[in-house]
């Protein structure tokens, strides 16, 4: 890949370049799934982890967990979980619009003070769309899309997996990506689009 298709990763629909990587290990909790659900979140996470260099936890010292997981079946559960609404901004209005939009994933992102993210909210509303998706594909997809900050329309058109005979794979250029993006060198955190070039430099050295 090179840095002009990279750029577009992180490139928002207003046009504004946002990069961010976790800057943080990862302290996961899944609720809402059953222990086999529960095994394969776990293996994508470390799979993807793994790749990135990134350590994954029990316990963050700040907030317990922070990157939290969510399965349910209506939107209108999520306000009645204890708590959410101080660890989710504008919770409710959040929910009137996803209801709105029938929308049956979203995620959200909050950062440190450099920018870098701190912790991730993954919602998943398991409509009969999401409930037909391998629980393996639906979680791989979810941990990479949580990994780095990518653009809102980053893979509106295109997964970032593929099919490999009968497995379902991370795409080989997303995953040199994801492991270029956190070579320690690189800030945790970018709005300049020259940060691209950066990631392309280091893209072919992580394939």
């Amino acid at each position: 890949m090179d840095h002009s298709e990279i750029e577009p990763l992180f490139t928002r629909g207003d046009g504004a370049f946002v990069f961010a990587r976790w800057g943080r290990p990862m302290a996961p909790v899944v609720f809402g799934v059953q222990e086999e659900t529960l095994s394969v979140v776990k293996g994508a996470i470390e799979a993807v982890s793994n790749l990135a260099g990134l350590e994954v936890v029990e316990t963050d010292p700040e907030l317990g967990s922070n990157f939290m997981w969510f399965f349910f079946s209506e939107w209108d559960e999520l306000p009645e979980v204890p708590g959410l609404d101080g660890l989710v901004p504008d919770l409710v209005p959040l929910v009137a619009r996803l209801k709105a939009a029938d929308a049956n994933q979203y995620r959200v992102f909050r950062f440190d003070e450099a920018e870098a993210i701190k912790c991730c909210f993954v919602f998943l509303r398991m409509d009969q769309h999401l409930s037909d998706v391998p629980a393996e594909t639906l979680a791989l997809s979810q941990v990479v899309q949580s990994v780095l900050l990518w653009s809102d329309v980053a893979f509106r058109d295109r997964s970032p997996l593929a099919v490999a005979g009968d497995v379902t794979v991370l795409r080989p250029e997303i995953g040199a990506l994801i492991r270029a993006a956190y070579d320690p060198v690189l800030p945790g955190a970018s709005m300049d689009k020259t940060h691209a070039l950066r990631l392309a430099a280091r893209v072919g050295v992580a394939q």
